[in-house]
């Protein structure tokens, strides 16, 4: 390594300012910076948001030649290439996204000594071609971001990150630095052993986010829930992220056509499109990005004001390092997830083809999240213990903290449980520790010959979830420590010795239990609270005066202008756009534009009237509008195929598409049966239900039934009702 000049913190302040625009540096960032720029090996742990990137950008700056930024994510490279470029700094990045001519130059650029830094991808990395080329280039020193890629005890491992020793050897005596913003206790030691650098200076801040809001939420409603507090924080940036590429794909369109600027970004796009919409969201034409968990989102964008979590992490590093792209300017920031064990158990499912050791690993890790999600304890508590950080108190910016569950006091129990670990030589894990307690006798406890201990079944008057969650609440008053050379496995510490030697009263919390039947209560709740709301009976009478005024106008039932189920839900979000009326159920752009004029104005007159605040926001639009099968009902209809036949293509029962066709019409959609109905009914026949139709005062088909079902079947009266419909009312 060649400084251009020496090391003074007067010249590193000077460079500060004027490349970046910072007058002082952040926590450990002048120590990390000095010890780099001394040519020796640097280990970094630092939360997201707290400046990693500046650790190793400023000292490339300082030295001669071009700095290798070896990243795992083309969007933050790609991000960060950009900020760099904008503050005059000549940084290029080299990955699959460049055309042939494009890397060219690139490498020309580098070989001439023109650029700084020089981001990698793994994957290109280990190409021979570039191997080469880095070979020819000055090279002043290697940055691993996204270090925790190296271990398979992290939540993101890559096996190209575990070749990137070998392939730095190949460049020279490098100075390393490897960057991470979670890593475990566990993962701090395998990433330095795998990179040979025991001996690095490990600089380690605080995981401790002060700003973000931590809260779990039942999944339950979930995209209405969703929807709320998207439109509750309109103008702000956000982040949603969710398991697959098609649930990406379906929240972003759900949060359209509710009128939030959402874009996708997944691994399956284009990469030109994810790229674009990566900078939509980073110029602000997008407010929220929808993302899947597992691809990761490289985003460097300081004002992200929340953070939702639609589906489980596969992780607590994973969630801790998402949840750490809200707030990082240091202002506010919101983080939820959305929590049901079957996301839980839809990860494991992805697991299936993997080695039994990485099979374990990823079932411990998913376990570890179901532990957080299900625990009443302070979340800061929980992740700061998670990642090797006692904090003496709750932090009182939490679901927890702010909505504390019921609370117990113990002491036999926890003198139970550290027995339990004591009497097991301390070389298992809760699982073991549980049955033991609980005097579960199968046949791992019996090779042990745990069932002969003292402790065995002392706690079985207690269930396993009660001393699993015991166990756990005990970790975070360090009576117990994971051994870091042995995953899983629970040691006494010395916390815990004394406890032992001297027991008191512990105060523990009840856990949450997102069952079933507390999600069904949640969920009647939810209605009955709706039910409470209602709709506004005042302006509900005054829609159907003025529907009975139009019928009357137009010789039409009133039901055909709009059923009392739409006129309802017009006197609860008051509609005052042709759009907004065309998402009423039961409505449609159709009816909008056939009779919708006179209700709108009448609501809007209502609204200034009554100075009303409408509910818009907590409406949610459905996105089904644009559902393949009812194009294809309606392209079928139009082109006169027999029922049947859609039918049997649509693997659809007669009354079920019968259904399906009435959710058509009844939007206002226009559809010619005529040609279908002809070969059932003869004129006469047709033309005395279509004057039932028109005289009855309701379109109810069990009415019908009585008044006409001897004559004719449930089927030709549906049909005649949808003819009816589309003839006068569509």
């Amino acid at each position: 390594m060649i400084l251009e000049e020496p090391i003074t913190t007067e010249r590193l302040k000077n460079k500060l300012r004027e490349v970046f625009g910072y007058n002082q540096f952040r926590g450990e960032q002048e120590a990390i910076i000095k010890h780099i720029l001394e040519g020796r090996n640097t280990f970094v742990i630092m939360p997201t948001g707290a400046g990693k990137s500046l650790c190793y950008q400023l000292p490339a700056l300082m030295c001669t030649g071009t700095a290798i930024v070896i990243s795992p994510l083309i969007a933050l490279m790609k991000n960060q290439v950009d900020q760099l470029n904008a503050v005059g700094v000549n940084a290029q990045f080299l990955n699959s996204t460049l055309s042939k001519g494009e890397m060219n130059k690139v490498k020309k650029e580098v070989l001439s000594g023109e650029v700084k830094l020089l981001y990698v991808a793994p994957e290109s990395l280990t190409k021979e071609e570039n191997i080469a080329f880095l070979q020819k280039a000055n090279i002043s020193l290697v940055a691993i971001d996204e270090a925790h890629c190296i271990s398979e005890w992290g939540h993101d491992f890559r096996p190209e990150y575990r070749k990137i020793k070998n392939i730095v050897d190949m460049l020279g005596n490098l100075p390393v630095v490897a960057l991470t913003a979670t890593a475990t206790p566990k993962v701090q030691i395998d990433i330095q052993k795998n990179l040979q650098m025991e001996e690095a200076a490990v600089f380690k801040s605080s995981f401790n986010r002060k700003n973000l809001l931590y809260e779990v939420r039942p999944k339950v409603n979930s995209k209405k829930q969703l929807i709320k507090f998207v439109k509750a924080n309109k103008g702000k940036s956000g982040i949603v992220y969710c398991l697959s590429r098609k649930k990406v794909e379906e929240i972003a369109e759900l949060l359209r056509v509710n009128d939030v600027r959402a874009l996708p970004y997944h691994a399956g796009l284009d990469a030109s499109v994810r790229m674009n919409n990566q900078d939509s969201f980073l110029n602000e034409q997008a407010e929220v990005i929808v993302a899947t968990i597992a691809f990761g989102m490289g985003i460097d964008k300081p004002d992200v004001r929340f953070v939702i979590h639609y589906d489980a992490p596969k992780s607590l590093e994973g969630y801790y390092q998402e949840t750490g792209r809200a707030g990082r300017d240091g202002l506010e920031g919101t983080c939820i997830m959305f929590y049901s064990y079957d996301d839980i158990l839809k990860l494991e499912k992805f697991n299936k083809d993997k080695s039994v050791t990485e099979r374990d690993n990823a079932r411990n890790l998913l376990q570890e999240m179901a532990d957080y999600a299900d625990s009443s304890v302070c979340r800061r508590r929980q992740l700061l213990h998670y990642f090797g950080e006692m904090l003496d108190k709750d932090c009182g910016f939490c679901d927890n903290c702010l909505k504390p569950k019921e609370k117990y006091t113990v002491e036999d129990e926890v003198v139970m449980a550290l027995n339990a670990v004591v009497q097991t030589d301390e070389r298992f894990g809760i699982d073991h520790l549980c049955d033991v307690l609980t005097g579960t006798e199968n046949d791992y406890v019996k090779s042990y010959n745990h069932n002969q201990l003292p402790i065995f079944g002392k706690g079985a008057e207690h269930e396993t979830k009660y001393w699993y969650s015991l166990l756990r609440q005990v970790m975070l008053y360090d009576f117990l420590e994971k051994d870091i050379d042995n995953y899983g496995i629970l040691r006494l510490s010395d916390k815990g010795r004394a406890y032992l030697a001297a027991p008191y009263m512990v105060t523990l919390s009840k856990d949450h239990e997102y069952s079933d039947e507390e999600m069904e209560e949640e969920v009647e709740e939810d209605r009955n609270n709706l039910a409470a709301k209602s709709y506004d009976e005042a302006l509900f009478e005054m829609l159907k005066n003025l529907r009975k005024r139009v019928a009357k106008e137009k010789n039409l039932p009133p039901y055909v202008i709009f059923q009392d189920p739409s006129l309802e839900e017009m006197a609860t979000t008051y509609p005052i756009t042709a759009q907004d009326l065309s998402q009423v159920n039961g409505v449609g752009m159709g009816k909008v534009n056939k009779f919708g004029k006179p209700f709108i104005d009448l609501i809007q007159k209502y609204i200034e009237e009554n100075d009303i605040e409408t509910a818009s926001e907590v409406v949610i639009k459905s996105a089904v509008n644009k559902s393949k099968t009812k194009i294809f009902v309606i392209q079928q209809i139009d082109r006169q195929v027999d029922l049947e036949e859609i039918a049997e293509f649509q693997n659809m029962s007669m009354p079920e598409l019968i259904e399906e066709i009435e959710h058509i019409c009844y939007s206002g959609t226009r559809l010619d049966l005529s040609y279908y109905i002809d070969q059932i009914l003869d004129e006469e026949r047709q033309d005395e239900i279509f004057d039932y139709f028109m005289n009855a005062e309701t379109d109810s088909m069990k009415v019908a039934m009585d008044e006409l079902g001897s004559e004719y079947s449930e089927e030709e009266l549906r049909l005649m009702r949808i003819h009816f419909l589309s003839e006068v009312a569509n």
